[in-house]
């Protein structure tokens, strides 16, 4: 598909070509900041040692970086550094967080809360407990894509282990009341794991006064490596967990494997880089966002925007569009680099599913775009794209029009 959205791009009118597309899949993954690439060269080439190699220089350099980088990452979302383990990314802090605490109480408590619109990965982790032999209750979203916190105390029974809530929804971008869902958790002696991927850089996370246990972050979300995440386990109240990996017994025994000092090096700048501009980075990318609704609403009817806005981070768009479908756009739209809600592919169906959690229908599902802007995007990119989302959707359901009048 992505071949041929080239081709088609290739064969556009100059005016309507730019060089590469531009790219508006920012919750996806988003470009290394230059800074992060500068931070980690050096490890890649000079000072490659192992950082568990702890009989000579090479590893002790290695390792004096790879613990800056942990202080980095703790004091993004106000952690201590020991509570920090390094992960290859979100989808494995998820599954460690989920699978370690759910083995390690099994005896004690099976019950495990969590919700419909998840990311998969958390999902399908609930899926592989339940057949373990653990109760998984999952809670429904309503239309804005917000849990309901009556029904979130109402399913806490004496045989709760775990509250599992993500903090930003990655494809309708909307923020959970993470400090009342702590609270709760606390009340009732329940831990709470957030997947926080899409919050990190993008709205303020204490794990402290937000009563989390245990929290995933990843670099690729906020401008950093790919390939590098970390899981936050409080130490206080202490939480223990059965590791999923069998090794050499890194990272304090519960995540085996060797670090990757580059990478934890560029992940450690980047949480630095992001606590310093996210307020910077919110204002501007919340302007360019409300553009992009303003000019489409105005110029067009049958715009749809999915979740709510109320609390939203400020680089997420999603839309329905009436009339025209996503996989159309998409193709009409080779200089625009966005997701579509459309369920062609393994990574589209996730938009569907979420959509359908907050009420949408198939077809509805099936016209949704997902607008993700970033560190990197320019004013005048953003209105080339608005510009040319109105002129394809036209032509789209000009299209249909023409198709529908001819039967």
């Amino acid at each position: 598909m992505s071949l041929c959205y080239f081709n088609e791009y290739e064969n556009l009118p100059q005016e309507k070509r730019r060089g590469r597309p531009i790219y508006l899949d920012n919750h996806a993954t988003t470009a290394v900041d230059e800074r992060v690439v500068e931070a980690m060269l050096p490890y890649f080439s000079k000072q490659f040692g192992n950082p568990h190699s702890g009989n000579h220089f090479y590893g002790w350099e290695a390792a004096e970086a790879v613990e800056l980088a942990r202080a980095q990452v703790a004091d993004a979302i106000n952690a201590a550094p020991d509570e920090i383990y390094f992960t290859s990314g979100a989808t494995e802090a998820n599954n460690l967080a989920i699978k370690g605490v759910a083995r390690f109480y099994r005896d004690k408590k099976n019950h495990i809360i969590t919700c419909v619109s998840e990311h998969m990965c958390v999902l399908d982790t609930c899926f592989q407990l339940e057949n373990e032999g653990n109760r998984v209750t999952y809670l429904q979203v309503d239309s804005d894509g917000m849990i309901d916190l009556d029904a979130l105390k109402d399913a806490i029974s004496e045989d709760t282990v775990l509250i599992s809530i993500m903090t930003v929804q990655n494809e309708i971008g909307v923020i959970q009341p993470m400090a009342e869902i702590g609270a709760i958790a606390h009340e009732n002696k329940v831990l709470l794991h957030s997947d926080a991927a899409q919050a990190l850089g993008k709205i303020l996370l204490d794990v402290k006064a937000m009563n989390i246990n245990l929290m995933s972050i990843t670099g690729h979300k906020v401008y950093g490596p790919m390939g590098l995440g970390a899981l936050y386990v409080s130490n206080k109240p202490r939480v223990r967990l059965k590791p999923i990996f069998s090794g050499g017994g890194q990272e304090r025994n519960l995540r085996s494997g060797t670090l990757p000092a580059p990478l934890c090096v560029g992940f450690g700048k980047t949480c630095e880089l992001a606590v310093a501009e996210m307020p910077a980075e919110a204002e501007r990318l919340q302007k360019m966002r409300d553009g992009v609704i303003e000019k489409l609403t105005s110029e067009l009817d049958g715009i749809l925007i999915n979740g709510g806005m109320e609390h939203r981070v400020s680089g997420n768009l999603n839309i329905s569009i009436e009339g025209a479908d996503a996989e159309s756009l998409m193709a009409a739209l080779p200089d625009l680099a966005m997701s579509s809600g459309s369920a062609c592919s393994s990574a589209s169906e996730e938009s569907s599913y979420v959509l359908q959690t907050i009420g949408l229908s198939d077809k509805m599902a099936e016209t949704s775009l997902r607008i993700g802007l970033g560190r990197f995007n320019t004013e005048n990119e953003v209105e080339y794209a608005a510009e040319r989302l109105i002129e394809e959707i036209t032509n789209v359901r000009e299209g249909r029009k023409k198709i529908s009048a001819a039967e």
